[in-house]
């Protein structure tokens, strides 16, 4: 049925939030949100019909959202609730109409290959691309077409709306060296592709020699450490021994003195000079001098 006396409400996530408003027969701005200024136009030429369509005229991507249309006449109104998806302000490519879907995209850049160095005895290769929306999706794939896995992804958000990603994989000399990054729009199920070959040259070699020379050093290591833990424990064993021999030597001075005091003891005893105190003498000598003056001469035979 026409809708040339209907109010027709195009709005974003609530009633008053209008993008543009027809009423009375007319375009109604004052109502509209700043942001929309100038950018809106409904188009009429269908509308005895009731096919009334919005467009908008330099698309941001902050245009990317729900909206809803709106149908009133007196007391009788009908909505409809469509999505637009955006993905690139600076040109967009219509795909389709799919119930009430809305789709428009574009592509980033395409993807930029570099080698990141060494890693995990292979060569870390990254695939970097900007400029998607909404977040792409990035794989890595061998000559085949075969999915390989990758070592890190990353996806990030730049100031002006836009998704960039970066994943990356580690190859050895024995891996597939060829190798092809894609990243793909999910939307519209479209990718863009590079490709790259790592040449046999980057990967990293071992010389033989070195590997026979660190084992060379790690056994004279090894024997060095043995020897002087060897020498460690016999000049261990070799103070303990002497230590052991002092002791012993000891106990046989204390012994012999122990021996000589008695002997002493047993002179004065027989000579009639024991002292009124009994004192041991702390020198042998001392003992051995005082034991001798102190012996009375021989009697002499009957």
């Amino acid at each position: 049925m026409s809708a040339e006396n209907m109010e027709v409400r195009w709005f974003r996530f609530q009633y008053h939030s209008v993008v543009h408003l027809y009423q009375e027969g007319q375009d109604k701005y004052e109502e509209q949100m700043l942001e929309y200024h100038g950018r809106t136009e409904l188009l009429k030429d269908g509308i005895t019909n009731g096919s009334v369509s919005l467009r908008i005229h330099q698309v941001k991507l902050s245009d990317h959202g729900q909206y809803t249309c709106f149908f009133q006449y007196k007391i009788f109104y009908e909505e409809a609730i469509l999505e637009l998806m955006v993905s690139d302000s600076r040109g967009l490519k219509h795909v389709g109409f799919n119930g009430w879907i809305l789709t428009a995209v574009c592509y980033g850049l395409g993807p930029h290959i570099s080698v990141d160095g060494h890693q995990d005895g292979g060569i870390r290769v990254v695939c970097q691309s900007a400029g998607w929306h909404p977040e792409p999706e990035a794989q890595w794939r061998d000559r085949h077409g075969q999915l390989l896995s990758s070592a890190s992804e990353k996806i990030s958000k730049a100031d002006n709306g836009l998704f960039q990603t970066q994943i990356s994989i580690v190859i050895t000399e024995d891996s597939n060296q060829n190798l092809s990054c894609s990243v793909r729009n999910p939307l519209v199920n479209q990718d863009k592709i590079s490709t790259v070959f790592i040449a046999e040259l980057f990967f990293p070699r071992v010389n033989p020699w070195i590997v026979a020379l660190g084992v060379i050093l790690a056994i004279l290591i090894a024997l060095a450490s043995y020897c002087f833990w060897r020498q460690h424990g016999m000049k261990e064993m070799l103070r303990s021994d002497i230590a052991r021999q002092k002791e012993e030597h000891r106990e046989e001075i204390g012994k012999l003195f122990t021996e000589l005091g008695l002997g002493l003891r047993r002179a004065q005893l027989y000579a009639g000079t024991v002292p009124n105190t009994d004192t041991l003498f702390t020198s042998a000598s001392h003992l051995l001098l005082r034991a001798l003056s102190s012996l009375p001469s021989a009697p002499a035979l009957p």
